[in-house]
């Protein structure tokens, strides 16, 4: 009667029956035998036909757990003999991707590792960091390895710090709104990195030469790697960067200024915050400041980076492009030293940054994936190796579908 119940529990159907059910208390262990019916002929993946047993080797698979007990099934798992000579081992349906597992077991896995860090995943299974890692990884490689990337147009790039110090991690993702998936994750933030995206992608099935345009932060490398590895990208500057910009020149100016002018002192997040965002209190000191425009250059500073946010807004490009030359005209001619610099910068950059108005392509997606992620590798105390921050970033962001690798899989 046990016997049946488990088989009709555990899906498990001829020539595969239950032969034995061990539940130890002491250990709070579940061991469930599972054997084949004599005479069984069995299939083997790439092999036509159904083939005779050679041997059998027994096999342990952890599974669900039942209640509180950790369950296993021993299984008595068959070698068939092929026409060849040739002896393989049989894979029953619900063994896993990773020796020792089943399907039902790596699933629960995954959609643990998709919330919380590999350590509680760990503890709540009871099995160890690596083996929880190793899952997830192994899932994370067969999916991409079968992903297709024909379809990919439009590309976002950023990079997220793997460590204290110049230690980076790359990331390159589907801008299309209706996807929004990370694609390619790799170490280092030169020219090489665009390199090898360009080089991932050709692999899975896209044409670089279709990549029609290209979203990324002023730095030059990027800059470099995306003119000589996707040539027909049109490469435009996010224009939150470049608003972040202005507002870092806000703040220099603000510590700059309060050196002589104690009044300055605890405005800070009042400056940097949207002013449709500040309560009454808040709003009354920034309008007072703004009333000194021509004498604080801090004020002016303010007024500087809401037109800039301004100009960035509107959609029609020859406006843009006109506005925006003439804001950095004025503020050149102005005293606001660092805001002179992003000036420049704007100058140096016009066309990717003019860009904006006809691509509305932002880094925003991967603004928020770097907040998860640091959020994720805070409360794991740090991923040391990169192949983890790899797999972690896919299993966040990844949209990776595990579904033909495993059922069970969410």
């Amino acid at each position: 009667m046990n016997e049946k119940l488990f088989e009709t529990a555990l899906g498990i159907a001829e020539p595969w029956h239950v032969v034995t059910v061990d539940l130890d208390a002491a250990l709070r262990t579940l061991t469930v035998g599972i054997d084949f019916t004599p005479g069984s002929r069995f299939a083997v993946a790439g092999e036509p036909g159904v083939h005779p047993v050679h041997d059998t080797v027994i096999k342990r698979y952890r599974h669900l757990n039942f209640f509180q007990h950790e369950c296993y099934l021993q299984v008595r798992v068959p070698r068939v003999k092929l026409p060849s000579g040739a002896v393989r081992q049989v894979e029953p349906d619900w063994a896993g991707k990773l020796s020792g597992f089943t399907l039902l077991f790596e699933a629960l896995v995954l959609m643990l590792a998709r919330e919380m860090p590999f350590a509680a995943v760990a503890r709540l299974t009871g099995e160890s960091w690596h083996r929880v890692a190793a899952i997830c990884q192994r899932y994370v490689d067969l999916a991409l390895s079968q992903a297709d990337f024909s379809g990919v147009t439009h590309l976002a790039i950023d990079e997220t710090s793997r460590a204290r110090g110049h230690d980076y991690v790359t990331l390159a993702a589907d801008a299309a709104p209706e996807r929004r998936a990370v694609l390619f994750v790799t170490e280092g933030r030169d020219a090489g990195t665009i390199k090898r995206l360009a080089d991932d992608l050709l692999a899975h099935g896209a044409d670089i030469d279709a990549i029609q345009s290209v979203s990324i932060d002023m730095s030059p490398a990027f800059i470099k790697g995306c003119r000589d590895h996707l040539p027909e990208a049109r490469i435009t500057f996010d224009k939150f960067h470049v608003v972040a910009h202005a507002s870092q020149a806000l703040d220099e100016t603000r510590r700059l200024e309060q050196k002589t002018t104690p009044d300055l002192k605890g405005l800070r997040w009042t400056l940097l915050r949207n002013y449709a965002d500040l309560g009454a209190t808040a709003r009354a000191e920034l309008d007072a400041l703004l009333a000194r425009l021509t004498t604080r250059r801090t004020a002016r500073a303010w007024v500087y980076r809401e037109q800039l946010r301004e100009i960035l807004e509107r959609k029609q490009i020859n406006v843009v492009a006109g506005l925006l030359w003439q804001w950095c005209t004025n503020v050149m001619r102005s005293k606001v030293e660092p805001m002179k610099r992003v000036a420049q910068m704007i100058r140096d950059h016009f066309e990717g940054i003019v860009s904006w108005a006809q691509t509305r392509q932002t880094n925003g997606f991967l603004e928020a994936l770097n907040g998860l992620f640091q959020s994720a590798k805070r409360r794991a105390r740090g991923y040391g190796r990169f192949s983890t921050i790899r797999t972690v970033i896919f299993l966040i962001a990844g949209k990776l579908d595990f579904r033909p690798l495993n059922p069970h899989a969410a």
